[in-house]
């Protein structure tokens, strides 16, 4: 059952993101920064946290989690560390989705051309 409700969860944020996309005149990258924000939102009243725990590793799939993973990991650090573990807690839960996706692109760079 918990794959129907990844498969659920991850649907609804798309269909979400589709419905603004068709009706407002915010781009892509509105839309992106935006379930950014809701999910560091979520994460800081601790909903986002019930919403992983209840459905699973579906919720940690959609670009909401982005948002959620550098709260969770600057207000982890800022207990621990102070003022400065902010900025490192943010890297620390996000760094390997970053490097991942800058040295895919990097290798996809090199086989494929783009067009025009």
């Amino acid at each position: 059952m918990i794959y129907v409700y990844s498969f659920l969860f991850c649907g609804i944020i798309c269909l979400i993101g589709q419905v603004i996309l068709d009706n407002t005149k915010l781009t892509p990258g509105h839309i992106t920064s935006l379930f950014v924000i809701i999910g560091a939102s979520l994460d800081i009243f601790n909903i986002y946290d019930k919403i992983v725990q209840f459905i699973g590793g579906g919720a940690l799939v959609p670009i909401t989690s982005f948002g959620h993973l550098l709260t969770h990991g600057a207000m982890l650090e800022a207990k621990d560390v102070g003022f400065i573990g902010i900025a490192m807690g943010m890297f620390d839960f996000t760094a390997s989705g970053i490097t991942s996706a800058i040295f895919f692109a990097f290798i996809f760079s090199l086989f494929f051309k783009p067009r025009d």
